[in-house]
């Protein structure tokens, strides 16, 4: 029975300070801030504090002595806040390329329900009927700035093994490049109309082999040539395009899958839906690009902050644990020590704080090197990912300061709850026992 009770106390103690450790990373920074202005007022006002801030300089002076048992915190500690970081920084980075690929003046039109390219059909005798809308802007030809699309997935060998992966292969029409004045030919020339050539985003480039100005790729059975490439900074870097009237034919499409228009005005957008509203034949809805990638990137941003945190809550667990180890035999070997401040009258509080102090300046050393060893190796590392067409997606990771901050809490988190126990330990430690052993 004792044993079981034993078991669920145990048990009960670890729950406890996994909720501590979540409430504490959950802290906003200002909440933060005021619990660090708080812990400081008292170690300076305070007598306790006072002594607390003397016992930790003599502990923190030993850290020399103990320092193969103080790097196992400090590198545990950065462990966990490297991969943290890096692995938020990858769904911080896909998000942000997809979120710069749309904005509030362009309009992405598909059929009513659809939520992506991929299930989307927009007929092509829908396609005029589109263009003669309100709210689309005009061009100084007065034709409406309204590309019909259509995205073909291919496959292409990888750059760094030769395997194949999936590439968008995209057919715009001849308002594709109005509407999107971001992208910018850096080699060669634009595709032209009627003719089987692609332009290629830089990303794909760097990420698939064959894409080089000049060279030809079979693609549906057809010879076609990259005479340019192009750069956007978003989710179209990672796109091959061509002639709308070009590709559909070739891969035997009879319709498009979608219309990008560019919006007239600030109420552009409000007429565009009244309109497709009110035209009984246009079974279309419209959405803006900003709207419209932003919901592409949220499922897969959203899978990789849940295992970013469950990868780093198992790492911080054993960081944890490996704190534990080192503060329980540092309060062992410092028996004496600890034992001689309870005798010149530091109470209990005051040795708590310090060996409190002491780790978490150690979880503060492990949160800096980790989340420097994210910023210099992963911000701005290029990789790529499926996203939602079912194509790769060129992105970079993306180190924010709200990342560092966000591994930094990560870091005290984990020197709070390792350095409780053994803090707790040595103030309970008996004097005279403790004068005895040593």
């Amino acid at each position: 029975m004792t044993r079981f009770k034993g078991f669920f106390a145990g048990l009960l103690t670890i729950v406890l300070l996994a909720l501590a450790l979540g409430a504490w990373i959950a802290l906003p920074w200002f909440a933060v801030l005021g619990v660090a202005v708080a812990v400081g007022l008292w170690l300076l006002l305070t007598r306790s504090g006072r002594l607390a801030r003397e016992a930790a300089k003599i502990g923190i002076a030993g850290l020399p002595q103990r320092w193969g048992a103080s790097l196992v915190i400090v590198v545990g500690i950065a462990g966990v806040v490297g991969v943290l970081v890096a692995m938020l920084a990858m769904g911080e980075g896909f998000k942000a390329t997809l979120n710069k690929t749309g904005g509030e003046d362009s309009a992405i039109i598909l059929r009513a329900g659809s939520q992506a390219e991929t299930n989307s059909v927009v007929t092509r005798d829908q396609a005029p009927l589109v263009g003669g809308l309100a709210g689309i802007a005009r061009g100084p030809d007065g034709r409406a700035l309204a590309s019909p699309e259509l995205s073909q997935v291919v496959n292409l060998p990888s750059m760094a093994d030769g395997t194949d992966a999936n590439v968008q292969f995209r057919g715009v029409g001849p308002a594709g490049w109005a509407i999107r004045p971001q992208l910018k030919i850096v080699e060669g020339r634009k595709f032209e109309p009627g003719l089987r050539e692609i332009v290629v985003g830089r990303g794909a480039q760097t990420q698939f082999r064959g894409l080089e100005v000049g060279k030809q790729l079979k693609l549906a059975n057809q010879t076609w040539t990259v005479v340019g490439a192009f750069q956007s900074g978003d989710s179209h870097d990672s796109e091959l395009w061509a002639d709308a009237d070009v590709l559909g034919p070739a891969y035997q499409r009879q319709a498009f899958q979608s219309i990008t228009v560019k919006l007239d005005g600030k109420d552009g957008f409000k007429r565009l839906k009244a309109a497709l509203a009110a035209d009984p034949r246009l079974k279309l809805d419209a959405e803006t690009t900003r709207a419209y990638y932003s919901k592409q990137s949220a499922q897969l941003e959203k899978l990789i902050r849940i295992l970013g945190i469950v990868i780093g809550t198992i790492m911080a667990i054993g960081a944890v644990f490996g704190a534990l180890n080192t503060m329980y035999a540092a309060v062992a070997g410092r028996a004496r020590e600890i034992a001689t401040l309870r005798a010149l009258g530091f109470r209990g509080l005051p040795v708590v704080a310090a060996v409190m102090l002491e780790t978490m300046l150690l979880a503060l050393l492990g949160g800096l090197l980790g989340a420097a060893i994210a910023w210099l190796v992963f911000n701005g590392y290029t990789v790529s990912t499926l996203g939602q067409n079912f194509s790769q997606v060129v992105f970079q990771f993306r180190v924010s300061p709200e990342l560092l901050w966000t591994g930094l809490k990560w870091a005290l988190g984990i020197g709070l709850v390792g350095g409780l126990f053994p803090a707790l330990r040595a103030a309970r430690l008996p004097v005279t026992e403790a004068l005895r052993a040593a």
